[in-house]
């Protein structure tokens, strides 16, 4: 369970008062005080950033910090088989810490199936961010290991840990990419061009967000609330939805944390390129949550032996891989089922590959956008019973619509009250439509973040691009104060 009370970044707090005055103070203090100055404000602010959920909790992410630097300096200093115990020890400590807070009422339910006395559960609130920073240490520790990463600094450490835009869902950062950009002179200097360009990307995101996600959850909560059987329409409109939803929820997080960092002279990695466009399994995931498919990859699947050991191991690596990048997303048989699936998806498409089969282009792009679609029928759903109510909608094994549902579908479109709540207007199903077909364009047609920013190069900023930015951050907040009725949390908050 997640407790409340995190900063959002769809937030007014955020949006208004600390991104604004973070910024502020860091440049003053760069250009005014020196280098340290900044760097050490930032970590307070990311600190107070992460506090905002809960004071409570900050001996915790702080503690983590402080053991894996400890750890990281004496593996620095290790050679052969102490380093590798090191390594296995500050590993292992981090995968407990991450165990007990995320998995241990998991594990206790079912142990609880098997057994006549059950235990009581913990009902631990699970920590913000726990996943997220805690893969990002293990990866520093394994580059420390491997000698590509060092970091002898305590206060670039916590900063490279803690840094507030990627702190609580990611993008999942490697040392050697983020601290060279902090020990540039140019990160210390206001440079108008990246404020501007950041601006317009955070306000994408916002966009992404408030209107396109949380519009489309009421469609997908409905769905996945709903205790009586979904006909076939029904049940493809709350799967689509949520397809739509997942994406415009995390790609908008992402976005927003890419432009906030960009206003600090800070490039975060790419996180998504267009995934609902690719091609097979393999594509989406090289397009999909980009820095966890690297970490996963890199720290996982290849020490597993990769593709060096032969077909079978390659497979095997394969299906553990994703089976714990399942895992990871939550404690639950759902995550595990989604996992499997994409495992499974992915051994497929590497036998047909090595068979040098050949499918066209548009069959493989529906083949693999339809499989997507219905795995996140699991990601979604509260348990596999859920998952199961959905999945027999979209097969119809619930029934199809019949004339009068067709015709009360056409009456909705033209029902429309303007200023109520985007997602109040969403009573009848046909608006849920005119929804998917915009969200489903989108995706499928229209150029993503980082392409609309390559279509036109950053110049020094002018009135066009100041207005351009001014609108769209505008909207973004007229939005929310006006048409949204609520402001929800982002759903990788909750892994």
């Amino acid at each position: 369970m997640l407790a409340p009370g995190a900063m959002l970044f769809n937030s007014f707090e955020y949006l208004l008062l600390f991104l604004p005055l973070t910024v502020v103070v860091y440049f003053f203090l760069s250009r005014r005080v020196g280098a340290m100055a900044g760097k050490l404000w930032l970590v307070l602010a990311s600190l107070f950033f992460y506090g905002w959920w809960s004071v409570s909790y900050l001996w915790l992410i702080c503690g983590s910090m402080l053991f894996n630097y400890g750890m990281a300096r004496w593996l620095g200093h290790a050679d052969g088989a102490k380093a590798r115990i090191i390594l296995a020890a500050a590993i292992t400590g981090n995968l407990a810490l991450l165990g007990y807070y995320k998995y241990a009422d998991f594990f206790i339910s079912n142990i609880n199936l098997l057994g006549d006395n059950p235990m009581p559960l913990l009902h631990l609130a699970l920590p913000l961010g726990i996943s997220f920073f805690t893969f990002t240490q293990i990866a520093f520790l394994v580059d420390v290991h491997r000698k590509v990463a060092h970091e002898y600094s305590l206060v670039h450490y916590f900063l490279f840990v803690t840094y507030f835009p990627h702190l609580i869902a990611g993008p999942i950062l490697h040392h050697k990419e983020m601290m060279p950009q902090f020990a540039s002179a140019a990160a210390r200097t206001v440079d108008w061009r990246n404020v501007q360009l950041g601006l317009f990307i955070l306000a994408i995101g916002l966009i992404k967000k408030v209107v396109l996600a949380d519009s489309l959850a009421y469609a997908a909560n409905e769905g996945f609330s709903s205790t009586t059987p979904l006909v076939f329409h029904n049940a493809w409109i709350t799967s689509l939805s949520y397809t739509l939803q997942l994406y415009f929820d995390f790609s908008g997080y992402c976005d927003m944390a890419i432009g906030a960092s960009l206003i600090f002279n800070i490039r975060l990695p790419e996180n998504f390129n267009s995934p609902y466009k690719a091609l097979n399994i393999q594509d989406f995931w090289r397009r999909w949550h980009i820095t966890l498919s690297r970490w996963l990859r890199d720290y996982l699947y290849i020490p597993l032996g990769g593709n060096r050991y032969g077909i079978s191991r390659s497979y095997a690596a394969l299906l553990v891989t994703f089976l714990l990048g399942g895992l990871w997303h939550g404690p639950s048989w759902t995550f595990v089922v989604w996992g499997l699936l994409h495992g499974a998806a992915a051994v497929l498409h590497r036998g047909w590959t090595l068979c040098h089969f050949r499918m066209p282009a548009f069959l493989g792009w529906m083949l693999t956008f339809l499989f997507v679609n219905t795995a996140w029928v699991f990601f979604r759903a509260a348990d596999i019973a859920a998952a199961t109510h959905i999945l027999k909608g979209m097969a119809g094994m619930n029934g199809f619509p019949s004339l009068n549902d067709l015709a009360v579908l056409a009456s909705g479109i033209v029902q429309i009250d303007t200023w109520k709540p985007f997602n109040e207007m969403l009573h009848f199903p046909a608006r849920k439509l005119l929804l998917l077909a915009a969200g489903l364009a989108l995706v499928w047609i229209a150029p993503n973040t980082r392409e609309m920013c390559q279509k036109k190069p950053v110049s020094e900023p002018g009135v066009c691009s100041i207005l351009l930015v001014g609108s769209a951050m505008g909207f973004g907040v007229f939005y929310m104060l006006f048409i949204a009725s609520s402001t929800p949390s982002f759903i990788y908050f909750y892994f």
